[in-house]
């Protein structure tokens, strides 16, 4: 005779509704951790002459603002340390050239400009809408080694864009905007002790 063992499943239902409990409560602590541990104390803010190049710039003129970054170290290279807008374009050095990521960056028309010890390149806007008129400063260079000293990039976004002078205070008052890059606790997690 063959003994018949009958066995009835656990009930599913208590331990379900124990593992969303679990969970809920899991997400509540994370969710609590997260409310305490921002930082509240908000970003510095810019002074007003200054953009912040990640937040205030469109992607044509972010676009145009790492290409001028990228030239400014290129430029001392180049015909000592002072090569006409021509021979930029020809070098195919970004922004520069002409071709049609320019065009669709604003189509900028390239001026060299020198003031003193410093020396610019001043790219008009054909379209506004797009970007806006930047200016790549670059200070003489006095290492020796043909590096320049400092490169800064300025916005205006307005058609009247050459400047007369290249100092800050002149720039500032013809309405140009420093682009500045700021890296703060929203950006990397290194500590800003």
């Amino acid at each position: 005779m063959a003994t018949r063992i009958v066995v009835r499943p656990a009930g599913a239902g208590h331990e379900t509704l124990w593992v969303a409990l679990w969970a809920a409560l899991i997400l509540a602590v994370a969710a609590t951790v997260v409310v305490l541990r921002t930082d509240r104390a908000g970003e510095q803010a810019l002074p007003a002459h200054q953009i912040d190049a990640r937040r205030d710039l469109t992607a044509a003129e972010q676009g145009v603002y790492a290409d001028l970054l990228i030239a400014a170290d290129e430029i001392p290279l180049l015909d000592q340390g002072k090569p006409a807008v021509a021979a930029l374009a020809d070098a195919g050095l970004p922004p520069f050239a002409t071709d049609v990521s320019s065009a669709k960056r604003g189509g900028h028309v390239w001026s060299r400009l020198q003031d003193g010890t410093r020396q610019a390149f001043a790219g008009t806007s054909a379209d506004i809408a797009v970007a806006g008129s930047m200016l790549l400063r670059i200070a003489a260079a006095d290492d020796g080694h043909g590096h320049a000293a400092a490169a800064d990039v300025w916005l205006r976004r307005s058609p009247k864009a050459l400047p007369a002078r290249l100092d800050d205070a002149s720039l500032v008052e013809a309405g140009w905007l420093q682009v500045v890059a700021r890296f703060d606790a929203g950006v990397t997690r290194q500590s800003q002790d």
